[in-house]
């Protein structure tokens, strides 16, 4: 059990695993190249019709780098669903403040602003699954209870008692 600075466990947990359904139905279609040639397709379709702008032409090293990003968000999604953890959320919000900084930076360079929806919800929810860690740690911290690092009986931060 999460005892050290970690977030209240059902209603974060609750959070977790939003995120991560939220990435497989969003990734899925990146972690092939059949699939991601179809939802390439569809992006540049829908950028071009909302005016955000189309994506570049698919060439076989985007698709690569495409596949390998959705092949490993994919399984770390299920790994969310199946067997959330306090620090799967915490490992996943600051996951996502790199993707929200990426996206941010390839915005700056003119990429296409339909990253503007991906850079939203990726904010979001890293937020969500990053404030409470925040929040808990500062209460923690002000009640004198031990810095993180072991939950109760020894488990680190994150580990279930087996």
């Amino acid at each position: 059990m999460i005892r050290s600075f970690a977030p209240s466990r059902p209603a974060y947990l609750r959070v977790v695993r939003a995120s991560a359904w939220y990435d497989l139905v969003v990734t899925a279609g990146f972690a092939t190249p059949w699939t991601y040639a179809l939802l390439h397709d569809a992006l540049s379709a829908l950028g071009d019709a909302t005016g955000l702008g189309a994506l570049p032409a698919q060439d076989p090293m985007q698709t690569l780098y495409a596949n390998l990003m959705g092949s490993v968000v994919v399984v770390w999604a299920l790994l969310r669903i199946v067997r959330p953890l306090p620090l799967h959320g915490l490992l996943d919000g600051a996951a996502r403040a790199l993707f929200t900084a990426w996206q941010g930076y390839a915005l700056a360079q003119g990429a296409t602003r339909l990253l503007w929806l991906f850079l939203t919800v990726e904010a979001a929810f890293g937020l969500a699954q990053l404030v409470p860690w925040w929040r808990t740690r500062a209460t923690g911290l002000a009640a004198g209870t031990p810095g993180p690092g072991a939950g109760a009986g020894g488990n680190p931060v994150g580990a279930e008692a087996g």
